[in-house]
């Protein structure tokens, strides 16, 4: 097997559509792999459609269409010898011509293409060219031909194969890109190549499922090596199978309970002794299971690996970049690692996306991070007439053997509010009995697993309620399965969450805006008021910004000033963050899971990540951070009043001793107990509290504290907007550090959610922790990593140091 990239020497041009006159003047140099908008950019011809309202401004990219030419040099075929063309990815709605010769057309840009060309090879440079048609007006046709079917956007993106969510969607822009997003190259092979490789281990066997395409009718034998054991099968055949006993194999968990061992395994192909093909991978040996069991509430929803029960602290995970083809390892990593920093072990890969890159599942099986994998279908109905069928189940079944290997992958989903959607958001009415998904999420994707991948458990939709009939048992109830609590968000507050005790919630979340020195490196200056055309193109959840006044009435006063609104929706997603994920873990076993909406952005955008677009750590990413410790401690309500609530998910006793005290802001202990706190391994305690404890003389200007171990819960008697804090609680004294600056803060009063913008400061510095609660006379050092020099009172400036405080009087603007 010989193969040579194909990635150089490509440029593109415009070839249909309202393309601005300099645009489709002439050819332009193309990056392959890559897409229009990254060429243009690359060109100055378009500006940055992450910035301002240049989205808006390039509307037209939406039905214009593009040519990719290149030259192909390479020796006829020789006898005997097959020579193939093979693109792993074409952004979406493309036609491949080699030599003018149509060699096919696509219209997915979910899956690979490969063409036969070794009839076309000659002596000589030879044209290659793909061209791009719109998207848009693919899925338009579509729909004219089977049927419009309900979506939530104006877009028909579920009528094309190509990533929903370039379409837009409630926090992304609508670009709709196109171009050779994967790479493409030339094999040249003889005899027989591999065709597929599907590995399938579990803690202690490998069996390894190979394909072969052939071009003789030669013996051919598959030869399987890791973990230093080997076997050799003849293949009379196009398959076998080739097992492993491996009694000794090394065992991988998820992070926070164990090691991430990887095997490396070694597939080869051999005609004789000569090696035709060979194929390298990776393996992790653990076995993964659903328990569904029926219990006396419904029925369980809890993961299990090497049959230990997981409670999945989760994020949901979106394209990191919306331009897909300039995301590179290093990012993914990064991005994984902020995950894993703030103590998650599972990442939820979201059915509006993509089937992510082999760099991320390889990420993932190194840091022990979990990964569930939506199949690509989100918030719609599907046909399930062709072409459509063939195009899924023809990307699931090349996506399911390619994602095999992956230890961290530990669930398959048939889709995202898709069976929720069909039965509460008036499709019916709007189908009239057409096909909407169903087939795939009942029958075609289990029959597809049951045939490629036994080894992990499947659910049918998220949410659903699995074996039960969705006119009967609504797919969203929280006795089964999987729920989505999205009326917190959209029409209630985060409180709304004490309502509902799911078995494992899998989308939640708040909004809040990105770090100011995303924002102000996004919109202009004269842009920076929430009502603004820049500022609202950056927010495109409906209504979203009167949702987010509406959940800060509920607690504060709603900030007339920018930087004060800035920093209250800010903290107001940080406490809705901790609340919700508190209530979940602190209802296990009957809850096992909580999946917060969301990890990440794929552009700089107001949204319910807590790591904003350009990788900034939102406050939200520190309640998170504390609300997945191993560890946590909360007040939480219980049948109607306030408990102390400890969650121990390690696998040792939490045994300490336990202060408890009511105080008035100023200083005055009121009232105290002191206890032992006792919580068994993996478990969660609640411990009731005293009366003295509880009734708060002036609820006002009091707060209950519990600390234990260095960790700190605290319960206030009323909302902020009631509260008599001290405006000037705080003051900060920085000093230079290794790395950067240690900025002490003294509190003269209590101060709550106290921190430190950095960002402000220094676009690129990070703080280390972030909405701390001092009580009067405590301080606390931030350590800001930066490498800017500047003056240590700046990081004292009102601008700067926040806390729930400071919104009591205006904010200097800055």
């Amino acid at each position: 097997m010989l193969k040579t990239d194909l990635h150089v020497g490509w440029t593109v041009r415009a070839a249909g559509g309202e393309v601005p006159p300099e645009i489709a003047a002439s050819a332009l140099p193309a990056t392959v792999p890559g897409t229009v908008h990254t060429d243009l950019l690359d060109a100055g011809l378009i500006p940055d459609p992450f910035l301002g309202t240049n989205e808006a401004d390039l509307a037209w990219f939406h039905r214009s269409a593009w040519r990719y030419d290149t030259v192909l040099r390479a020796d006829p075929a020789e006898p005997g010898e097959r020579v193939d063309l093979v693109f792993d990815g074409l952004d979406t709605v493309a036609t491949v011509e080699l030599d003018g010769v149509e060699l096919g057309r696509t219209a997915n840009m979910h899956r690979g293409y490969r063409f036969d060309v070794r009839h076309l090879l000659r002596d000589g440079a030879i044209p290659l060219t793909v061209r791009f048609d719109s998207a848009l007006e693919h899925a338009e046709e579509f729909e004219r031909a089977h049927g419009s079917r309900p979506r939530p956007y104006p877009h028909p993106f579920n009528a094309v194969r190509k990533m929903a969510c370039s379409f837009g969607w409630d926090w992304g822009p609508d670009l709709q890109t196109a171009g050779i997003w994967k790479p493409v190259r030339l094999e040249r092979w003889r005899v027989a190549r591999l065709a597929s490789v599907r590995p399938l281990a579990t803690r202690s066997r490998l069996t390894v499922h190979v394909a072969v395409e052939r071009a003789s009718t030669a013996e051919l034998h598959v030869e399987v090596e890791a973990a230093g054991w080997r076997a050799r099968i003849a293949l009379p055949g196009d398959d076998g199978v080739v097992e492993l006993d491996i009694p000794d194999a090394p065992t991988w968990w998820p992070v926070g309970y164990g090691e991430q061992p990887l095997v490396p395994v070694t597939v080869t192909l051999l005609d004789g002794e000569e090696i035709l093909d060979e194929h390298e991978t990776r393996v992790g040996f653990r076995d993964v299971r659903l328990d569904e069991s029926p219990d006396e509430i419904g029925s369980r929803f809890t993961l299990l690996v090497n049959d230990r029960e997981i409670f999945v602290l989760g994020l949901n995970w979106i394209p990191e970049d919306h331009l897909l083809t300039r995301l590179t390892r290093e990012r993914l990593a990064d991005a994984v690692d902020r995950a894993v920093a703030a103590n998650t072990n599972l990442l939820r890969v979201w059915g509006g996306g993509i089937w992510e890159s082999d760099d991320f599942y390889d990420v993932c099986d190194e840091r022990g991070v979990l990964v569930w994998q939506d199949f690509p279908l989100s918030c719609g109905a599907y046909a399930e007439e062709e072409p459509m069928r063939s195009e899924i189940l023809a990307e699931a079944r090349e996506n399911i053997t390619r994602l095999a290997p992956h230890p961290s992958l530990v669930l398959w989903n048939g889709g995202n509010e898709n069976i929720w959607g069909h039965e509460d958001w008036r499709w019916k009415e709007q189908l009239d009995g057409a096909t909407w998904g169903a087939g795939y999420y009942y029958r075609d994707f289990p029959a597809l697993l049951a045939e490629l991948d036994p080894t992990r458990p499947y659910h049918p939709g998220s949410p659903s309620s699995p074996g039960h009939d969705p006119e009967t048992v609504h797919p969203n109830d929280d006795r089964y399965g999987t729920r989505h609590e999205w009326e917190a968000w959209n029409r209630e507050d985060y409180t709304y969450h004490d309502n509902f005790v799911p078995r494992f919630c899998s989308e939640f979340g708040w909004q809040a805006p990105p770090a100011w020195s995303t924002l102000v490196a996004t919109i202009a200056p004269d842009d920076l008021h929430k009502e603004s055309a820049a500022f609202l193109l950056h927010q495109k959840a409906e209504d979203g910004n009167g949702k987010l006044d509406r959940g800060l009435a509920h607690h504060m006063a709603v900030p007339e000033e920018f930087t004060a609104w800035h920093w209250a929706t800010q903290l107001n997603q940080a406490r809705a963050t901790a609340y919700a994920i508190m209530h979940l873990r602190t209802h296990a076993p009957r809850t096992m899971g909580s999946i917060l909406w969301q990890l990440n952005d794929c552009w700089p955008v107001t949204s319910w990540a807590v790591v904003d677009g350009a990788g900034r750590l939102k406050p939200a990413w520190y309640a998170l951070r504390r609300a997945y410790a191993p560890r946590g401690l909360a007040f939480v309500k219980r049948d109607g009043g306030t408990v102390l609530a400890a969650v121990n998910d390690t696998d040792s006793p939490w045994q300490a001793p336990l202060r408890l005290r009511r105080i008035r802001f100023d200083g005055p202990e009121l009232a105290a107990a002191d206890e032992t706190l006792d919580v068994p391994a993996r478990s969660v305690a609640l411990l009731p509290l005293g009366t003295a404890l509880l009734e708060a003389a002036e609820p006002d200007r009091e707060v209950l504290v519990a600390d234990v171990d260095g960790q700190r819960a605290t319960h206030l008697f009323a909302e902020d907007r009631d509260l008599r804090y001290d405006p000037a609680a705080v003051r900060a004294h920085a000093v230079p550090a290794e790395g950067g600056y240690s900025v002490t803060v003294t509190a003269a009063s209590f101060a709550r959610d106290v921190a430190v913008l950095a960002d402000r400061v220094d676009p690129d510095a990070v703080v280390d922790d972030m909405l701390v609660d001092l009580l009067p006379g405590e301080t606390h050092t931030f350590t800001v990593t930066s490498t800017a020099t500047v003056d240590g009172e700046v990081f004292g400036a009102p601008e700067v140091l926040r806390s729930a405080n400071s919104l009591t009087i205006p904010a200097k603007v800055g």
